[in-house]
């Protein structure tokens, strides 16, 4: 009997191992990704020349370092062809961007299993990506991809992975809605500009790590189909967050509330990218995002020089709505505002639950009080880390307009062909200004020197020097500190930034992993006191002081 038992047992186990191993193999062979075919490949045999002190090229392509502390590049060609140029003058920090990256990731995922398992689970999620990729973009990836790191060859191909990267937001704020991107835009023209000719601002609040934001790079691209155009990136990705092109066309993304999705489908930033890239009006725009399957929702601000306003693009995975103020200022946060869209149900709960509603009326506070727009106030606007009526909500708020977390901010002048592009810490910085006529009419760059136009530069904003900043950047680290097991002082780091609500959850959270409760408690009760960003974080704050009660 007991032969007989263990015979069944050593069964049961083989075929469980063998159904893990079927699963284990189906796995490998559906997120294998094969690389578009590319039928010339002489572009391989480029090298990077250094020119000059600082300054790189490849034929009429060039990469330098601004004083600004912001990279440049301008890029032309073929797809494939402007990608291995844009991989091979940037190689550094197309490693240096999966190295952060990656690292951040394993961060917020420490498990070695579960790592293993999110590759395996994005390799199957993403096992039709390529299909929902145009042919140009597949080849322009595949070029950049030349250059990725080889240390990286257990997550996937250096193609497949750079490919997957162009989908890690959409995949990140889908599942989890973790609200890695929180952004907010604004345009006004017309009678609400002061010289009546449009004015877009947007804060690109994205962030995977402060490394991840190190180096923004300043792209100017002319491709060899459709319209030259400028966005702002990082190394290895060539999709688009924020963007302008010749005709005075610009695109930025909002994340709005999504499902969760049951499939891959075009990345947003490549849908921003081909409107950028092909479209000359708001028309053209709307034709473009209409054609592509996306699955997660989205708002794409676009304005145009051509129609001389701007509308929001507003997607979801199922239908598309246009959202027309119809008078000259248009603001856009993490909420659909369309009468298609506004009363869906994950939009109701995206205005009932996040910090976008507040964010909005603040966004509409300050343009109200600022009178007709510049790009100085724009700039202003973007700088603003007040709640509403000028009330101390703490640094770092997600209701603020800038959360101090921002990848970058931008200021566009459309029919000026001007964009001004943050330079760090944050938006807080200098805004550094370009004039695409003249670097689209450079012909490449045999000297190394700044292209950036120094006598319309905006001042870094004088906060960076005071004492409440320099508190707020220790409040940062040890925030982190606590975030990560480390040692903190919790009255310090209340002190650093009083005026928040995160600091107490911070404190709080700090002494009840030490099971110290009653420690715990009075801070839980404290961050009630303040403007708290989300219904989620009210939840969690309620719910410590249930738990620390009963102990």
């Amino acid at each position: 009997m007991s032969r007989r038992f263990w015979r069944r047992f050593l069964r049961v186990i083989g075929v469980i191992i063998l159904l893990f191993g079927i699963l284990f193999l189906y796995l490998l062979w559906v997120s294998k990704i094969n690389p578009p075919v590319v039928k010339d490949l002489s572009a391989l045999d480029l090298q990077r020349q250094q020119a000059d002190t600082g300054l790189y090229t490849i034929k009429n392509s060039w990469f330098r370092k601004s004083n600004s502390g912001l990279y440049e590049m301008y890029v032309e060609g073929a797809p494939f062809e402007r990608g291995v140029i844009n991989g091979k003058l940037s190689e550094e920090l197309v490693k240096k961007q999966e190295d952060y990256f990656s690292a951040q990731i394993s961060k917020m995922i420490p498990s070695e299993f579960y790592l293993h398992f999110l590759k395996y689970f994005i390799g199957w999620f993403n096992r039709h990506l390529p299909e929902h990729v145009i042919d140009e973009y597949k080849q322009e990836i595949y070029g950049v991809s030349q250059s990725a790191s080889e240390g990286y060859k257990y997550i996937g191909t250096k193609y497949s992975r750079i490919l997957n990267y162009h989908s890690a937001h959409d995949i990140g704020h889908a599942l989890q809605n973790m609200m890695l991107v929180g952004c907010t835009s604004f345009g006004t023209w017309g009678s609400a500009s002061q010289d009546s000719t449009m004015i877009i601002g947007r804060n690109f609040d994205f962030w995977v790590g402060d490394d991840f934001a190190k180096n923004k790079i300043v792209e100017f691209v002319k491709p060899s189909a459709g319209y030259k155009f400028m966005s702002i990136t990082w190394g290895g990705f060539i999709g688009v967050v924020s963007g302008m092109n010749e005709k005075g066309l610009t695109v930025t993304i909002n994340a709005a509330k999504s499902s969760i999705p049951s499939g891959s489908a075009t990345p947003v930033s490549l849908v921003a990218r081909e409107i950028v890239q092909y479209a000359k009006n708001i028309e053209e725009a709307i034709t473009i995002a209409k054609r592509r399957k996306m699955f997660i929702s989205e708002s794409f601000l676009v304005g145009s020089a051509t129609d001389n306003k701007a509308v929001i693009i507003e997607k979801t995975p199922d239908s598309l709505a246009v959202y027309d103020p119809n008078k000259n200022e248009i603001l856009c946060t993490n909420h659909f505002q369309s009468n298609g869209f506004w009363n869906s149900k994950p939009n109701i709960e995206q205005r009932e639950n996040s910090a976008s509603v507040y964010r909005y009326q603040r966004l509409a506070q300050l343009l109200q009080q600022n009178g007709k727009n510049t790009v100085q106030k724009t700039i202003s606007i973007l700088r603003d880390y007040k709640g509403l009526d000028n009330t101390d909500i703490g640094l770092g708020n997600e209701k603020a307009v800038n959360q101090f977390i921002a990848h970058h901010a931008v200021v566009f002048e459309p029919q000026k062909l001007r964009v001004w592009v943050s330079a760090s810490p944050w938006q807080m910085g200098q805004f550094v200004c370009y004039d695409l006529n003249k670097i689209f009419a450079l012909q490449g760059m045999k000297q190394n020197h700044e292209v950036y136009e120094a006598d319309l530069n905006v001042a870094a904003d004088s906060f960076i020097y005071t004492p409440q900043f320099k508190r707020f950047e220790s409040f940062r680290k040890n925030k982190q500190l606590a975030i990560d097991g480390g040692n903190i002082v919790p009255d310090s780091i209340v002190a650093q930034n009083p005026g928040y609500y995160n600091s107490y959850v911070v404190a709080g959270d700090y002494w009840f992993r030490k099971k110290e409760y009653q420690k715990a408690l009075p801070y839980y009760r404290q961050a009630l006191r303040f403007e708290i960003a989300t219904e989620g974080e009210r939840a969690h704050i309620l719910e410590q002081i249930k738990k620390c009660e009963k102990k």
